[in-house]
């Protein structure tokens, strides 16, 4: 008798991670996401610099500043003040960059997408085969993801100011007073946690080639997102207590660690697209002895 493919991965987990992580070792994994961090990190400054040049124009810097923190927090934590920093200071100084300035800033600030675009062609290869995506398309994705984080940081700011109001107000329940204070750092970092799903989601729907529906790009989203909140916390951890990088590279300690860091986060990445890959081939010749549905 037939049966789904949520039945078959909750039968076999231990035989879908396998074949996820055989296929992201066939698929050169670890070799494509050191090129979609290598991009990152070249892209990171320019992009989050453009974006707040453009946003200063509406809104004041230093809560845009402070935003731009909190996203950076979720990529980079231990790096996030030193990276606002380099932005902040390149901020009061935009002016003098010129046109010229502001045409590299657009180039450079759409590579980290087009190296990820690139890697999910190689996990998503049976959709390449099938169709292509016209080379337009490619180019404009990365500016409208800009535009979109650019929309997402104005929206995080606005109500970010609001729920800083939390800290000093209280609420009366059956004649108990009940203080509010610290309510605000957990609904920010949920609110991180949910714009980060909503963001990979989005990924998994746009990057690979073809029409993926909106539940395999889900799953791939929750997965990549919990894989990298318990990532990260580890990452803070041992850089913060067993790590030799500021030992051993000195001045350059900072540029390693934050390349280390979007190491890891491509890999999550790239494994959240391989498990929505090995999802999909479920019920193909590889598993039709188990009698999946395509």
């Amino acid at each position: 008798m037939a049966i789904s493919r949520v039945h078959f991965v909750l039968e076999n987990p231990w035989q879908f991670v396998r074949r996820v992580m055989a296929g992201f070792s066939a698929n050169q994994g670890l070799l494509l996401s050191g090129a979609v961090a290598y991009y990152t990190l070249l892209t990171i400054i320019p992009m989050f610099a453009l974006i707040l040049v453009g946003l200063s124009q509406i809104q004041e810097t230093q809560p845009l500043l402070e935003t731009l923190r909190e996203y950076l927090v979720l990529i980079a934590a231990d790096q996030a003040d030193a990276l606002v920093n380099q932005i902040s200071a390149f901020l009061e100084n935009w002016k003098t960059v010129g046109l010229m300035g502001v045409l590299l800033l657009l180039f450079f600030s759409s590579f980290a997408f087009t190296s990820l675009e690139n890697a999910m062609s190689v996990i998503f290869f049976h959709r390449v085969a099938i169709k292509r995506r016209h080379f337009l398309i490619s180019a404009i994705i990365p500016y409208c993801y800009i535009l979109l984080l650019a929309i997402g940081m104005l929206l995080v700011s606005t109500v970010s100011g609001s729920l800083h109001s939390l800290d000093a107000t209280s609420v009366t329940v059956m004649g108990h007073s009940w203080s509010l204070s610290g309510i605000e750092t957990i609904l920010i970092y949920m609110l991180g946690i949910v714009g980060e799903i909503l963001l990979l989601t989005s990924l998994y729907l746009v990057m690979p080639v073809g029409k993926l529906s909106l539940r395999h790009a889900l799953i791939g989203g929750i997965t990549a997102a919990l894989l990298w909140e318990i990532t990260r916390h580890i990452l803070v951890w041992y850089f913060s207590t067993l790590s030799l990088v500021n030992v051993i590279y000195g001045a350059f300690a900072t540029v390693i660690i934050i390349l280390l860091s979007l190491e890891a986060a491509a890999i999550i990445v790239l494994l959240g697209a391989q498990v929505i890959a090995e999802y999909e081939r479920i019920g193909s010749s590889s598993t039709k002895t188990h009698g999946l549905q395509t």
